[in-house]
């Protein structure tokens, strides 16, 4: 007999197993293989992982055609590229070939699984290490195709978008990066919910932890009550104290705390399921905010109250080198830090004409497991399951006319092929120079600044710079995840106690690589060859500006002459950091972040291009 039509689905059919695929489409598939190809022979080769063969003469432009060899015997792979500043490879997409003795009928399109494994032993993966790695590549390919498949705003159209619509509309990852993308983890229901390219919106879960193993930092100004009233409402905050207290259970030995619900269901009610049985964790249900996911996966915008602090947790997937835990240990001191370089940054008129601000981390809550912390010796995700931060929204804090946007949207490039940037610049009415030059002032002068001035370094990548736009030029910046990617190159740099780790014991001859290999292997990079692609502007013309922006804060301030000399950024060349080297060696921690600089995975030196613009 057929059951009557009014009875629901059970759960299990509520999932239906295609429609979490429904963007694998063969072409789509095709053509995001071919890019990451792409990607991860311009990357290894500028890592000197791999060291293709220039193959005859260059045509006029410096086109040249190159053949690397493949570990895979019979095999090799061809492309035409063309040499830029900092040892970058500029690739044609469309001019790449997998040729092999043995090759399958049909000429099979390029697969970037196949060239992982094409050059496993050239890239030196530990054997046990390199499934992760193809997961790792799988799932970013995964992402590649939804990006490529959903309905997108074009370039020219994305200019005017809310500054959500950007977080959600990038299309490429970190720009370094081969395997950026990973969030292993994640089912593939699992992905449209919380991955920040669906633009999805979602509620996080409420925890009360009990003051015995919990810790809460805040601000001198703010407290824990103070707080959640303005993050959850004081009818929310008093409900959630009465299930306590029908638990008969005392509020005041709790701290409320937020967690992604993907931790909830997937570690913390398993991992910490002693706590929970104790009452020492009580789960209290969903917030009634909506937030969506930022790039860094782990950091979500309250979509409901943009003005509402922005929410950073323990997410325990896999993502591109590290589990995305976040340290008890480390949470204790963040508001500390940031209250500290707030104070630094508002003190200093330089930094306050070019409108350079941080977003303090205003507080932090971490959460130890006991059992875990007992076991292990050593640092491991397993003691970063249960920590949060809350970190202020740049919001409130525009003026007239001015609007948000992630400093990744500079390199963004749509499936169409266009680019934001040239967009931007077209709609600002200022020639592309002096645009650029907007943008230098706002972003690396101040980074010159806090160096030069403070011994002071960030992690300025895309991703944790939001940009102020006015009349769609940058007119200044705020720079985000101070906490664990801040540090001061001064070991005997005079701080108070509860700062003290933000001092660092560095060679001389590394200090300047914070803007070297963040700044301009990291992101100028990668701008030049976009504006020279898009037909923007020149490399050589790019550079020189940059020159000219160095030259010109430089001789602002006579002051700092002895730094100048000493951390000289027109030297000739600069040790190459290589970050896909240090995925490559670690694909689950990859940097130690109580001691960077130990971690860091050298490949001989770039030339600098800032040279040839040298001012006796």
């Amino acid at each position: 007999m057929n059951a009557p039509a009014d009875v629901s689905l059970p759960a299990w059919r509520a999932r239906e197993p295609q429609h979490v695929v429904d963007h694998l489409d063969p072409s789509v598939w095709t053509r995001v293989n071919r890019l990451l190809v792409r990607k991860a022979l311009a990357e290894f080769a500028h890592e000197s992982v791999i060291a293709p063969v220039a193959l005859g003469k260059p045509d006029a432009e410096d086109w040249r055609t190159y053949r690397v060899d493949a570990d895979t015997a019979g095999c090799h792979y061809r492309f035409r590229a063309q040499m830029m500043a900092l040892y970058h490879w500029r690739i044609d997409p469309a001019s790449i070939e997998r040729i092999a003795e043995t090759r399958a009928p049909g000429n099979p399109p390029l697969d970037a699984l196949t060239f992982v494994n094409d050059f496993k032993r050239t890239l030196g993966i530990d054997a046990d290490k390199l499934p992760i790695y193809l997961d790792e590549i799988s799932s970013t390919l995964f992402g590649a195709a939804y990006k490529h498949t959903r309905q997108y705003l074009p370039a020219d159209a994305l200019v005017d978008a809310d500054y959500q619509v950007y977080e959600s509309a990038m299309t490429e990852g970190h720009p370094c990066f081969v395997a950026n993308n990973g969030r292993l983890g994640f089912d593939a229901d699992e992905y449209r919910t919380y991955a920040p390219e669906t633009g999805a919106r979602f509620a996080i879960v409420w925890l009360a932890v009990h003051r015995e193993h919990a810790h809460f930092a805040c601000l001198p100004e703010l407290d824990h009550d103070t707080l959640l009233t303005r993050e959850l409402g004081a009818q929310r905050l008093a409900a959630y104290r009465q299930t306590l207290q029908a638990l008969d259970l005392d509020p005041s030995h709790y701290l409320f705390m937020p967690a992604h619900p993907w931790q909830w269901f997937n570690k913390l009610s398993i991992a910490f399921a002693a706590d929970v049985a104790n009452r020492k964790i009580v789960a209290l249900g969903y917030g009634a905010d909506l937030y969506a996911a930022q790039q860094s996966v782990r950091t979500y915008f309250n979509t409901s109250h943009p003005e509402k602090c922005y929410v950073k947790t323990s997410l325990s997937v896999l993502n591109m080198g590290f589990m995305r835990g976040l340290s008890p240990h480390y949470m204790a001191g963040t508001p500390a830090i940031n209250a500290y370089l707030h104070a630094l940054i508002d003190g200093d008129t330089t930094l306050r004409a070019y409108g350079f601000s941080i977003l303090r981390e205003v507080a932090s809550v971490g959460y130890r497991n006991r059992y875990y912390e007992t076991a292990l010796e050593q640092d491991s995700p397993y003691k970063k399951m249960l920590s949060a931060l809350w970190r202020e929204s740049p919001v409130s804090m525009l003026r007239e006319g001015e609007r948000l946007m992630t400093m990744a949207a500079l390199l963004h490039v749509d499936p169409a092929g266009d680019a934001l940037l040239p967009a931007l610049i077209r709609r600002s009415g200022l020639p592309a120079l002096a645009w650029l030059r907007s943008y230098l002032r706002a972003y690396l002068e101040p980074l010159m600044h806090c160096f030069y001035a403070h011994d002071l370094v960030f992690m300025p990548h895309c991703e944790n710079l939001i940009l102020v736009l006015e009349q769609h030029r940058v007119t200044r910046v705020f720079m985000k995840d101070i906490a664990e990617e801040s540090a001061i190159l001064d070991k005997d740099a005079s701080l108070p106690d509860n700062v003290a780790r933000l001092a660092v014991d560095i060679p001389d001859d590394f200090k300047l690589l914070g803007l070297f290999i963040d700044v301009f292997d990291g992101v100028f990079r990668h701008l030049g060859h976009l504006l020279v692609e898009q037909h923007v502007c020149t490399e050589d013309a790019f550079w020189q500006l940059v020159a000219n922006t160095a030259h010109e804060y430089q001789a602002a301030h006579p002051e700092l002459q002895h730094k100048f000399r000493r951390y000289d950024l027109f030297q000739p060349e600069f040790g190459h950091s290589c970050l896909n080297r240090l995925q490559l060696r670690n694909n689950l921690q990859m940097v130690n972040l109580a001691d960077p600089a130990s971690s860091l995975t050298m490949a001989g030196t770039l030339r600098n291009p800032l040279t040839k613009y040298r001012r006796d």
